[in-house]
């Protein structure tokens, strides 16, 4: 497909994503977590509607963050916004089976989709749950890596509480209308070592810590 080839060599020439997060980008199909009928534009370097307003992110976006998260093989990783599910198969794909995905989401029909793409690219390390992930999930923590693929005011607490020391969160954290992509990194103290990525534009948090209720 020329137009992922060609995202794949726009990557090569201006960002270090690492070989193991290329693989996982090839590896994982992006058609198959889009709706059907945008299927043709599975690899324009743009984000694409999904359900009840929400979108998934453009691919350069999705490696950065992922690119960001540093992920290791067997991290169990928390992910606020599960989408289609396509953020949350990448990841599956670098951390490897011995490693786990808890992600969360609070629009239904997202749920159901994410689940019946994930299986249909059969990826059994991810696990979708309908819940308001702003506030973590104890019953599973703590995390090694969390990443937010929703706009918040700020990184919620609970889900730092529930983050490992020297563990890592990555989200884009600002107003409705602009976001910073921010880098936390937890230190053995608890204290949270921030590093600022650049400006995006994600769609609104849902649920306790987010904008819309």
């Amino acid at each position: 497909m020329v137009q992922k080839i060609e995202l794949l060599k726009f990557w090569n020439e201006n960002f270090g994503f690492k070989n193991i997060e290329l693989k996982a980008f090839q590896e994982v199909k992006r058609e198959d977590f889009i709706l059907q009928e945008l299927k043709d534009s599975a690899y324009q370097d743009t984000p694409l509607p999904l359900l009840r307003g929400k979108t998934i992110s453009q691919p350069t976006t999705v490696m950065l963050m992922t690119h960001a998260l540093e992920l290791k093989k067997g991290e169990k990783v928390f992910e606020v916004g599960t989408g289609s599910g396509y953020q949350a198969a990448i990841i599956a794909k670098i951390i490897g089976h011995k490693g786990r995905v808890i992600t969360t989401e609070v629009v239904p029909e997202l749920v159901s989709f994410a689940k019946q793409n994930l299986k249909k690219a059969k990826i059994s390390n991810v696990f979708v749950y309908e819940e308001d992930g702003s506030n973590g999930m104890p019953s599973e923590a703590p995390f090694d890596k969390i990443i937010i693929t929703a706009a918040c005011k700020e990184f919620p607490k609970p889900l730092l509480e529930q983050l490992k020391p020297e563990g890592m969160v990555v989200g884009p954290v600002g107003n409705e209308y602009e976001q910073e992509m921010v880098r936390g990194v937890k230190d053995k103290n608890g204290h949270l070592e921030l590093e600022f990525l650049g400006q995006f534009l994600f769609t609104p948090m849902y649920g306790k810590y987010g904008f819309e209720v």
